[in-house]
């Protein structure tokens, strides 16, 4: 079974020894996504309502790239520095996943990357089936 690294500038390029996304087996695994803006790398201003919404965006530029998207997506993972920002979260979260939703995890971290307040990971199932 083979490996596909995927790659877009549309979603921040990795900041360490990772890839973007990883396609194989007719699956996409996504590296977890926090809200850096994709031009500058720079962390988006803002609470967790703008975070959430610039990782959400990043994490689907990234599964288009993989020839996914977000009707695709059958797990996430989701990490917050904060549990008390859970319900902004899941508001800006739904959005994205509006008819059968995947399945989720969702926890409080300690601490994230550059202090960010949140990160989200996928794996989807790719449209082409490899």
């Amino acid at each position: 079974m083979e490996k596909e690294i995927i790659a877009t500038g549309s979603a921040p390029g990795a900041i360490g020894p990772y890839s973007q996304a990883v396609k194989t087996g007719g699956l996409v695994y996504t590296s977890g996504q926090i809200p850096l803006d994709p031009e500058t790398m720079e962390i988006v201003t803002g609470g967790i309502t703008e975070q959430t919404t610039r990782v959400m965006d990043s994490l689907m530029q990234v599964l288009l790239a993989a020839g996914a998207d977000a009707a695709s997506v059958v797990k996430t993972t989701c990490f917050l520095c904060d549990m008390a920002h859970f319900a902004a979260f899941n508001e800006v979260y739904a959005n994205y996943f509006k008819e059968d939703p995947p399945a989720r995890s969702c926890v409080e971290v300690a601490r994230l990357p550059k202090d960010v307040l949140v990160e989200v990971e996928a794996i989807a199932l790719c449209a082409d089936g490899e």
